[in-house]
């Protein structure tokens, strides 16, 4: 095998660039691997089975794919070993391939860790999705603030496929247009056939409406615009509108793909639930559901049979508990945009009002707004949630009018990751260790990683693990010298909080604690182990308060970086332009996982996952999937704090927080929260942000950072008192390693499949 795979790569390499491997630059010898993988990809059969799935997104993070192509296509080991015996290091050609810019945070890496178990299960089921030419964004640091700008990603050579004369027309109120289809194959592992992510794109899209700073662009020409940007700003009406387009252009293609697939397997479309799964992530995909009711109709099937049919098909997944982010568009914005949906909207909705009389169910409110997750819960057959607390709260208290109607619709499954990519392709040493010690097993059955508990007390394996994280992270410290021009001590706690910037994931916490630890370090209090903070995150670019964090980190982190007396024993930086590729760098070198959410408002999480399967102790509330990572590992292996759920939600009911009082009552909260502003920080800073943030954490605090911010800090002393027991250390980082196999996107994608989709009955 390894002969054949040195011997193909050379025919490769040849044929494109007359050369051999040897002679080959690195950027050359990717492109030759990325059209040696595509070529074995384009060979393989779509996966079949009785039914298939539709896994309708906005966002598929699907981080770089040639690695990963290679570990599911089984040949990952052999291809580097050949280009080894020539003088190259497939470590370093990963380097050259761009990420493509398909998502933002937690969703969209669910969505792709998701096609990934899909097809490693043997499932028939496809993503469908926009072709985002400049993704979201790519981030830079500049005067101690987050800049933005185009993030061009699709090359000549690329994993998309474009599907010729497979093209949909799409009406809008202003002007009908045809789509473009183009495909990126999803192998399973260890699996014979592919499926698919479907991405539709416009050809009269006009990159050049972007220029080279800044991601602004004029809004109003959609068919010039639709699909440059992943969420444009929608802090005005053009953005909001703009969304809708890209919204009902995704799904329009997504329900038409799905008729024209049905009908040339010569299936009834009035049994299109008996051959068809559509799962609608987040309410971003909402409007399949009019639109598929529309085509059906316009199929001969009449109103009531099309509902019928779609209700049967159609389900929905609730990533949020956060009111603000279920979309609720205004009634003049559709009229503006998809007019022809507007019959069906309004026949829906006058169903549920004649069915019940809680206003607070409608599809259309009285405000004139359309409420796409109501209408996913009425006309779907499945409403889930990602993680067991979530799920509750759900069904308890933010959904609980809907579960008192449809209690049977409601159900959970706990969000997963694919450990093919977050153990095997961002883990080497540990997983080859790992496989040392239990066998290959766990890389199609994660479960058995708890056949590592025999090991929980065995000196030499915790000493080994140990080796293995100090060697992780050493590659980090290099990696952010090289890409960031940033020096770190590989010999300091790893302390990291690497997610999306949104306040109630509560980064400002963790800063206040930075402010804390250093002013501790000024006043002669010197900690025994060195300490470095990592953070990663984006700010979405109308989300002002946000921004306002990332000033404050930045600045933070100019400041431990050049106080002579704090530099060496105290440090904190910032990962720029945080993706996937970043996250496969941190997360094996963590050592502190920060999952500090306000109890109730994150729904699930799965960089918590991640970190936990890499051997980083989890320090955060009893919030999301934080709950069974702590059923899980137990009390001594993980680090809780803060208000619970039912004490945050009852706070909120009887608006009894008022952050100012805890201000002006606690000296030191005062103390650093006043540091914000104070000298220090004022001569490295905009005073404008940071005032900004300085007040809002006094006058308003939504998520209610200052409540937990007290026992924050005693935990976290606690933690770091506790690194100072090494093998007490790195016994719990192999408890979380043993335990982590619960979260297998596998094991989500079996219980979706058993319980919603039903592909194979």
């Amino acid at each position: 095998m390894s002969e054949a795979i040195e011997t193909k790569i050379e025919e490769v390499m040849k044929k494109n660039f007359g050369r051999g491997v040897e002679q080959c630059t690195d950027d050359e010898v990717f492109q030759g691997l990325l059209i040696m993988t595509r070529d074995e990809l384009a060979g393989r059969k779509p996966i079949e089975s009785k039914k298939k799935l539709y896994y309708i997104s906005a966002e598929f993070l699907i981080g770089k794919l040639l690695s990963n192509n290679l570990i599911n296509l089984g040949i990952y080991d052999e291809v580097r070993q050949a280009l080894e015996r020539h003088g190259k290091r497939l470590e370093r050609i990963e380097e050259c391939e761009k990420e493509p810019s398909l998502g933002n945070g937690g969703l969209g890496r669910l969505a792709a860790c998701f096609l990934d178990s899909v097809a490693s299960l043997g499932l028939a089921g496809d993503g469908v999705g926009l072709n985002y030419h400049f993704g979201l964004f790519e981030q830079h640091f500049e005067n101690h603030k987050q800049g933005v700008r185009k993030n061009p990603w699709i090359e000549r050579n690329s994993w998309l496929k474009k599907q010729e004369g497979v093209n949909f027309t799409v009406p809008f109120r202003k002007k009908t247009v045809t789509s473009t289809l183009y495909d990126i194959d999803i192998p399973g592992y260890g699996k014979e056939g592919v499926n698919r992510l479907h991405l539709f794109d416009l050809d009269s899209v006009d990159e050049s409406l972007v220029g080279n700073e800044g991601i602004d662009f004029d809004k109003n020409d959609f068919e010039k615009c639709l699909t440059l940007f992943l969420y444009p700003d929608d802090s005005d009406r053009a953005g909001q509108l703009l969304r809708v387009y890209q919204e009902y252009f995704m799904v329009s293609n997504a329900a038409q793909l799905i008729i024209k697939e049905q009908k040339d397997k010569g299936n009834d479309l009035k049994d299109l639930s008996k051959h068809v799964a559509i799962q609608i992530n987040d309410t971003h995909p909402s409007m399949v559901i009019p639109e598929l009711i529309r085509l059906l109709q316009l199929e001969g099937i009449t109103m009531d049979k099309a509902i019928d049919i779609v209700t049967k098909t159609c389900a929905y997944t609730n990533h949020t508990i956060l009111a603000e982010a279920l979309e609720k568009w205004p009634m003049d914005y559709m009229e503006e945009v998809v007019p022809h949906l507007l019959p069906i909207i309004r026949e829906l909705d006058n169903r549920i009002r004649e069915k019940y009389e809680d206003p607070s169910v409608r599809i259309i409110d009285d405000d004139g707004r359309v409420h796409m997750a109501h209408m996913d819960i009425h006309f779907g057959h499945s409403v889930n949630g990602v993680a067991a607390l979530h799920t509750e709260i759900l069904k308890k208290s933010e959904l609980n009018n809907f579960y008192k109607l449809y209690p049977e619709k409601f159900n959970n499954k706990t969000n997963g990751i694919t450990f093919r990519r977050w153990l095997l392709h961002c883990n080497p040493r540990l997983s080859s260790y790992i496989e040392e010690l239990i066998g290959p097993d766990f890389r199609k059955d994660a479960d058995r990683l708890k056949d590592l508990l025999k090991y929980k007390d065995d000196e030499n394996v915790l000493r080994r693990l140990r080796d293995i994280k100090r060697d992780n992270k050493r590659a980090l410290a290099d990696y952010f010298r090289h890409v960031q021009n940033v020096d770190i001590n590989p010999d300091s706690i790893f302390d990291v909080q690497v997610k999306r910037l949104h306040e109630y994931k509560r980064q400002q916490m963790n800063c206040l604690f930075a402010i804390r630890k250093y002013l501790e370090i000024k006043a002669g209090k010197i900690p025994k182990h060195p300490i470095t903070m990592i953070f990663g995150a984006k700010a979405a670019p109308a989300y002002v308060i946000a921004k306002d964090i990332i000033h404050l980190i930045l600045c933070l982190s100019e400041l431990t970086r050049n106080d002579p007396d704090v530099k060496d024993h105290f440090k904190v930086v910032m990962a720029e332009n945080y993706n996937v590729t970043y996250a496969e760098k941190i997360i094996p070198a963590a050592e502190i996982s920060e999952q500090i959410s306000l109890a109730s408002k994150e729904a699930s999480g799965t960089s918590n996952m991640k970190f936990m399967a890499n051997g980083a102790v989890t320090l955060g509330t009893d919030d999301g999937a934080n709950v069974e990572i702590h059923e899980l590992v137990g009390d001594e292996n993980i680090y809780i704090f803060g208000k619970s759920s039912d004490e945050v939600i009852k706070l909120y009911d009887t608006k009894g927080y008022v952050s100012k009082d805890i201000y002006e009552k606690d000296e030191e909260i005062k103390k650093l929260v006043d540091f914000i502003t104070g000298p220090e920080l004022s001569a490295i800073g905009d005073m404008t942000s940071l005032t900004r943030l300085h007040d809002e954490l006094i006058n308003k605090d939504w998520f209610m950072t200052l409540l937990d911010t007290k026992e924050y800090i005693e935990v976290k002393e606690k933690v770091y008192e506790d690194y100072d027991d090494e093998k007490a250390w790195n016994r719990k980082a192999l408890i979380n390693i043993a335990n982590s196999g619960f979260f297998s996107s596998d094991r989500t994608i079996k219980q979706y499949n058993d319980e919603i989709w039903h592909l194979n009955e």
